[in-house]
């Protein structure tokens, strides 16, 4: 796991004065990657680090020569349209570009003016995916989530046998994740009332969110191998916000006997950034259990896992719908990952545990981060009570369901006494009106 350094100083100020201001998501102490170029543009995308409000551009600042020795080297892979070589190269080069770019930006280097050359602001930015992302997992890791949905459908016995042994997850769908911006149309798709003697087939009539995390794989294992647990964090390159889009009536229809499918498929929207492990040091906590639950077996369990294998990562939705204003939002949870039943290292261990060769790239989805209470839910499913009450909305509207036109948006930010706030930024997306196949609706 990452120990504190020199980068994590709470008392570090930049010479760039946005990256002071107490609200930013990007102070100094971050420096969080992604692939960006200035939108509605011929350049080419590159690599990118956000501090304030802008974006510090990789290409440029190899230019300048004033990074040297191993951020050197480090620096050298971000100088292409995607992360994945610098994600490749493991914990030793994201650590030496990260002290170099903290020492750079401190206020006092004595570079300034070259520096801001190599600046872009981000309101001027649009993104794409920061890697080729090969494969994708979700898993299930919230046992509140799991708890809610389950009492759903099973009142009885909403938690399946397995739930507090592993880490559930599912294959999901690599080609349909996009970055934050891209909207995307209603999925068409059988379903089957309770009542109707037949399936139809049509636009999703339950579409849901689900407020999740990503993992980005950095390092891969060899095919056959697996990641002992204390190892785990070193193949983990870092952390984005994740939207699992659900289409619930179709889910409901499909899942029995092999779960997600059509479902899930259709989209899943990732935020721009990628905040390091290592910048999210100072907010790892203890990982607990409730005393009555069973242990974890030995693979999953260390003391350090135990010690600090949580993290606690603030996590919010914000509904605007089309009859708001520009700015206007009405915020629907508020929970964290520290509730999350299983931690990081956990997923990453149990995935390589029967020997998949898990790939630079690679996303692992945390599964919707539900909190105890309810107000925490991270979806419509939960918060509407599948569907069986609205929410009621500032502006007289309700919602059981997404409409069209809805836009959600996600954000994460970490913050707790003696250490600089950090954040994600935002995952946003819009639902557009379904594309109908000609003949096709019932």
């Amino acid at each position: 796991m990452m120990e504190l350094n020199n980068t994590h100083n709470p008392d570090l100020k930049s010479w760039l004065s946005s990256a002071n201001d107490k609200s930013t998501d990007f102070p100094i102490q971050n420096l969080p990657f992604a692939v960006f170029r200035e939108a509605d543009s011929a350049e080419y995308f590159r690599c990118g680090v956000a501090l304030g409000d802008q974006i510090i551009d990789l290409q440029k600042l190899k230019v300048t020569n004033l990074v040297t020795r191993k951020a050197a080297d480090a620096l050298s892979l971000c100088q292409s349209d995607s992360l994945h070589p610098f994600m490749a190269a493991g914990q030793n080069n994201w650590s030496a570009l990260r002290q170099a770019l903290s020492e750079l930006f401190t206020k006092g280097s004595g570079h300034e003016k070259l520096l801001e050359n190599c600046l872009s602001p981000q309101s001027k930015a649009e993104f794409k995916l920061p890697c080729s992302i090969g494969d994708y997992t979700d898993f299930y890791s919230s046992i509140h989530h799991a708890t809610a949905v389950g009492s759903l459908f099973r009142p009885d016995n909403p938690l399946l046998p397995n739930y507090k042994w592993l880490p559930i997850g599912y294959h999901g769908r690599a080609s349909s994740i996009a970055i934050s911006g891209t909207d995307f149309h209603r999925p068409t798709g059988q379903t089957k009332k309770p009542d109707a003697e037949v399936p139809s087939f049509g636009p999703c009539q339950r579409l849901d969110y689900e407020l999740e995390m990503g993992i980005f794989i950095g390092p891969e294992n060899n095919a056959g191998s697996t990641i002992a647990i204390d190892s785990s964090e070193q193949h983990i390159f870092g952390l984005c916000l994740l939207n699992d889009w659900s289409a619930r009536d179709m889910q409901a229809w499909e899942y029995q006997p092999l779960g997600p499918f059509l479902a899930k498929s259709f989209a899943s929207t990732i935020s721009p950034w990628i905040v390091t492990m290592e910048a999210l040091a100072p907010f790892r906590t203890r990982y607990t259990r409730p005393t009555d639950d069973p242990s974890p077996l030995p693979y999953l369990s260390s003391d350090k896992n135990s010690a600090q294998g949580s993290l606690d990562i603030q996590l919010a939705v914000a509904l605007q719908t089309s009859q708001m204003k520009d700015s206007e939002t009405e915020q629907l949870s508020q929970s964290s990952f520290r509730h999350s039943y299983w931690t990081a290292a956990q997923m990453v261990t149990h995935h390589a545990s029967n020997g998949c060769n898990l790939q630079t790239g690679d996303l692992l989805g945390t599964g919707t981060q539900s909190g105890p209470e309810f107000e925490e839910a991270g979806s419509l499913l939960e918060l509407t009570k599948g569907g069986k009450q609205s929410i009621n909305l500032g502006n007289g509207e309700e919602r059981r369901f997404l409409n069209d036109g809805d836009t959600i948006i996600m954000r994460g930010w970490c913050e707790t006494a003696g250490r600089a706030r950090i954040g994600f930024g935002e995952v946003r997306a819009t639902v557009l009106p379904a594309q109908i196949i000609s003949g096709a609706a019932q």
